[in-house]
């Protein structure tokens, strides 16, 4: 329920994001029409559509991407053929073509006569190729639907949003229709409104066709409702609405309780496919113990930057009673691999049980949609607390302190005073960070701008723009772009990405045959010197040895907007995704 009402108020909230503003022009174009049989339709039609197609793209294959794709065109035309009628019926009436004499027919607003199924269609065409912003809100929707498969849940969820986001349009287009309709009766402007109209309609089939919809206007929409949508989050029960998220750019701040609060019995530890550090361990085996539940994956930056954390409470409390589980679920195909996790329990020096949980068996168990995400459990056996996201380490340490204290432990230790965070751990420079998480494979990408985009599991030479807007990204050279990463097919390929912030990270893998890939990064076009992050030495130079997460820039100085360069030397390189600190 809760979660329902949270994805109907992000719904809402998309009505001041730029990313409404190509559905305006169709919605706006029945604005001076009864309502009942206009706008509602419309909206309806649009409503509909976005659900089923954003829950199919959510849990199909490619095959549905491909499907939709096709229909973006037909929509695209019939858009298209909506302008034109706007802004010239005599041309609407040259250009007879089946097409355009159904979109003439579906959006001639000035014939009061035609029906409220013809808004429906409308709203549909509308509804196929309305891309809004994948802020927090949307965002967890969309990630918790291709962990937990097809549920009439994830349809339920996404109808919720786009309800919200057509009420606040229906709103809109009450209040614009009033002011079009004043503005025929003192200036006589109907004529010049409806050409304005159908401008913007052409327009906005133009930046849709374009990719700006889902590019710069995305961009535009973070700094816009991202924060609002947050709030919602953080104000909603977390018990009530646990909402699935990849890595979060931005830390979520879900603290444990105040004052503990049963939430239930520790589920099961079974399903894991490996134990490393220890050996499998049962709920049951671990009455009377407090026991700590760490979700993360090892090429998750905000998992790494927590892990300081999770250490030092593990040196401090294991001999008072403190048990700290780390459960693997991994993100990228390459983090299911015994050896890659084991590399990194050595290289982050994890001393406590990791359980491997490739399957997502005790993921679900837990009902969880976070990485890192902690469960605070009692020595009954109770969950009592929990947190998500990184940050907030004083309130979980206060929640481990007094669970320890109830189930019997005396002298406990000072609490920590601070942790060894540097390198990659070290804590994220948020209040200067204005690049997301970006995905470099077709499954989640956004904001690439290499001319032509994608082709999708094929190999394709591309090209860089000359110039990129902030947070933009482009390949260049012979790449096979997949649904979770892209690949290099020929030496010399390089990845450029216009960034704001202090770190930035690329999760990459050499070829398979596990040969070592050489790289030089620039940036500004320069070799970084003392910007240079640990991965890379001062002259750009660096090598990808394995699959794992690389700090690539650290700056020490002053942050502002940058252009940020790889180029491999090597043939076979892969690269999944981009994350700042």
């Amino acid at each position: 329920m809760w979660l329902a009402i949270l994805a109907f108020l992000g719904g809402v909230l998309t009505i001041i994001s730029p990313c409404i503003l190509p559905v305006l022009p169709f919605v706006f174009a029945r604005a001076d029409r009864p309502f009942l049989t206009g706008t509602l339709p419309l909206l309806t039609g649009m409503v509909l559509t976005f659900a089923a197609v954003a829950s199919l793209a959510a849990v199909s294959g490619a095959w549905a991407v491909h499907l939709n794709i096709y229909g973006r065109m037909v929509a695209l035309v019939l858009l298209t053929a909506l302008g034109i009628a706007l802004l010239s019926p005599r041309a609407a009436q040259w250009l007879s073509r089946p097409v355009v004499a159904l979109g003439n027919r579906l959006t001639n607003a000035h014939n009061p006569n035609s029906g409220w199924l013809s808004s429906v269609a409308l709203g549909a065409a509308t509804g196929m190729l309305w891309a809004p912003c994948a802020g927090p809100i949307l965002g967890l929707i969309l990630a918790g639907a291709v962990i937990n498969g097809p549920s009439t849940t994830t349809t339920l969820l996404l109808f919720s949003y786009a309800l919200g986001a057509a009420v606040s349009l229906a709103v809109a287009v009450l209040a614009g229709g009033r002011i079009f309709a004043a503005m025929k009766r003192s200036l006589g402007a109907g004529e010049w409104l409806r050409r304005g109209l159908g401008v913007a309609a052409l327009s906005a089939v133009l930046a849709i066709a374009m990719g700006w919809d889902t590019g710069i206007l995305t961009q535009l929409s973070s700094a816009s409702t991202n924060r609002l949508e947050q709030s919602l989050m953080d104000a909603l029960p977390a018990s009530k609405a646990p909402a699935e998220s990849s890595n979060t750019q931005a830390a979520t701040t879900q603290p444990p309780r105040p004052q503990p609060k049963t939430e239930g019995e520790m589920p099961s530890l079974e399903g894991a496919v490996a134990w490393l550090n220890s050996e499998p361990l049962t709920s049951e085996e671990l009455r009377g113990k407090v026991v700590l539940i760490d979700f993360w994956t090892y090429s998750c930056i905000n998992c790494l930057r927590a892990l300081p954390y999770v250490r030092a409470w593990h040196q401090q409390y294991q001999e008072h009673g403190l048990v700290i589980i780390g459960v693997h679920t991994p993100e990228f195909a390459f983090e299911r691999d015994a050896r890659n996790v084991r590399n990194a329990i050595r290289r982050f020096e994890v001393p406590y049980p990791v359980a491997m949980d490739n399957r997502y068996a005790i993921w679900r168990a837990f009902n969880n949609r976070f990485w890192p995400a902690h469960y605070f459990i009692d020595a009954e056996g109770q969950i009592r607390g929990y947190h998500f996201g990184e940050g907030n380490y004083e309130q979980s340490e206060s929640l481990i302190r007094e669970l320890l204290t109830k189930a019997g432990a005396t002298n406990l230790p000072p609490p920590i005073s601070g942790v060894d965070d540097t390198g990659v751990q070290q804590a994220a420079d948020f209040a200067r960070v204005r690049s997301p998480e970006t995905y470099l494979g077709y499954g989640r990408a956004a904001a690439f701008v290499s001319p032509g985009g994608f082709a999708e599991d094929v190999s394709k030479d591309y090209t860089a723009p000359r110039r990129l807007q902030l947070n933009q990204w482009a390949l260049a050279g012979s790449w096979t772009v997949g649904k979770e990463n892209a690949t290099l097919d020929s030496t010399g390929g390089q990845l450029v990405f216009r960034f704001q912030a202090r770190d930035v990270h690329l999760v990459l893998g050499p070829g398979k045959d596990g040969q070592p890939v050489r790289f030089r990064v620039t940036i500004d076009g320069k070799a970084p010197g003392r910007d240079a992050g640990e991965d890379v030495a001062e002259d750009g130079s660096g090598v990808i040895d394995e699959q794992r997460l690389y700090q690539l820039i650290r700056q020490p100085g002053r942050i502002r907007e940058r252009t940020f360069q790889i180029e491999f030397l090597d043939t076979g390189a892969s690269a999944f995704a981009f994350t700042f600190g």
